[in-house]
């Protein structure tokens, strides 16, 4: 597998609060983990750095050859774990950090199985020749509204309150790391992000964008001149 990713200030914000980061293992199987912090600009910096820190550390520490999907979901939702306590101890401890959390997409790649777990908002898709598809669903306030009828999609785009999310790591001592397993054939793609890409990149150009092989670099260029004001962070997994 081959992994390429970047991360960009953008036009509008001070610091990027987004993290990224991956590895390979001699087996052939990768890791990704995407973060995009929240708490003020030192606190979401923080936050976000930590948990690429804490996870991808206890991923490598943690890691065997010939996982199963069960163990290798463990091995995420521990390290998930992991990075909450860090995160929310430091945040305990200095009186400028409190309330700093992260969200987290994280995928363990093995063979042609992706395990992929988050907490928050930013996303990871699948991309084949003929769609695109969401793996993840945002733990936010505008998801639980569509959820429940209140709102539709087409209102979600714009409303006051699309960037308040209800789950994220390290705002409390547990957080609850939600799972998806994707089956990934030949020629597949998948791409995590954070929602600066998300939120100014519709599906429909990202699936055209990466159907025609392109880099993350356009994908988060196309973001930013879409308007985006967040950080805007992209990682794309394929096949060599």
């Amino acid at each position: 597998m081959k992994i390429s990713s970047i991360s960009e200030c953008g036009p509008v914000r001070e610091q990027n609060e987004d993290a990224v980061k991956y590895g390979y293992f001699d087996t052939g199987d990768c890791y990704a983990i995407v973060c995009d912090g929240m708490g003020g600009v030192s606190g979401g910096q923080l936050a976000s750095s930590l948990c690429v820190d804490k996870t991808s550390n206890a991923i490598e520490q943690g890691y065997r050859k010939r996982l199963s999907v069960r163990t290798a979901k463990n091995l995420l939702e521990s390290a998930i774990w992991a990075s909450n306590s860090a995160i929310h101890i430091k945040s305990t401890q200095v009186y400028g950090y409190r309330g700093m959390g992260t969200t987290i997409v994280a995928a363990l790649v093995l063979g042609d199985i992706a395990v992929v777990a988050h907490v928050g908002d930013s996303r990871a898709y699948i991309v084949n020749d003929e769609k695109i598809t969401q793996i993840t669903k945002d733990h936010s306030l505008i998801q639980t509204m569509l959820d429940c009828g209140k709102i539709t999609p087409e209102e979600a785009l714009t409303h006051p309150d699309r960037n308040i999310i209800t789950r994220a790591v390290g705002v409390s001592g547990f957080v609850d790391v939600e799972f998806d397993i994707v089956d990934i054939s030949q020629g597949d793609k998948i791409i995590l992000c954070s929602d600066g890409l998300s939120g100014s990149l519709s599906e429909t150009e990202m699936f055209e964008m990466l159907k025609n092989d392109t880099s993350v670099e356009a994908l988060v260029k196309k973001a930013i001149d879409n308007g985006s004001n967040d950080n805007v962070t992209a990682l794309l997994i394929q096949g060599e």
